[in-house]
């Protein structure tokens, strides 16, 4: 939902509770409506409804479509081709490499989308283990997305944890966004694109979460 008409929402209240330290302006994303950090399970549920992005079924199971994308896009991933990784990847149909250039104004064109938007983030870690565990941080446009993010990474367990968190890899998800294959150089509207030099994946047009 773009809250044009700026309605408060069940969360804004507690939309910066678990707020980080290092905030979206560090990705370049500003002018930003409202920005809901870590919302907890419950508060997500409430906006996951609010914005009538799924259904809250019998015994608590959120459901939602996924649009015309109902598993992975796999001929529309991309890898930023570069010298810390052109010698480390499998190059192929489903690792095909992206121009720099392009992965730049991509994102220039997001962050521009994401303006007068609402965002959710998660603050989460990847791997069990304190000493080899990477903080990573998902922003999205859907509160779903920031379930489904909260359901399968593991969460920091304190407040002061949530503030210091400072993410090593950083993943954008804004289905409303979509691609322009003759600018882009992508395969269609919707694309994956990471790019591990600036440790930053950015995902548009497709809403499925696997």
């Amino acid at each position: 939902m773009n809250n044009l008409l700026n309605i408060k929402t069940p969360a804004e209240n507690e939309a910066k509770a678990l707020k980080a330290d290092y905030g979206l302006l560090n990705h370049g994303l500003t002018d930003l409506r409202m920005v809901y950090w870590n919302l907890p399970t419950e508060a997500l549920y409430e906006e996951i409804a609010f914005r009538g992005e799924g259904r809250i079924t019998q015994l608590g199971p959120v459901v939602v479509n996924t649009g015309k994308h109902t598993a992975r896009a796999a001929t529309d991933k991309f890898i930023v081709k570069e010298p810390s990784t052109e010698e480390k990847i499998w190059w192929g149909e489903y690792n095909r490499p992206f121009n720099q250039d392009k992965f730049d104004e991509l994102w220039s064109r997001m962050q521009g989308y994401a303006q007068g938007r609402d965002l959710f983030v998660q603050d989460c870690y990847a791997g069990a283990d304190p000493e080899y565990r990477m903080p990573i941080r998902i922003i999205t446009e859907h509160a779903w997305h920031s379930f489904f993010a909260r359901n399968m990474f593991l969460l920091p367990k304190t407040v002061e944890e949530y503030k210091r968190h400072i993410p090593d890899f950083t993943v954008v998800c804004m289905p409303g966004f979509k691609g322009i294959p003759q600018v882009d150089s992508s395969n269609s509207n919707t694309f994956i694109v990471l790019n591990f030099e600036q440790r930053l994946c950015l995902i548009g047009n497709t809403q499925y979460a696997g």
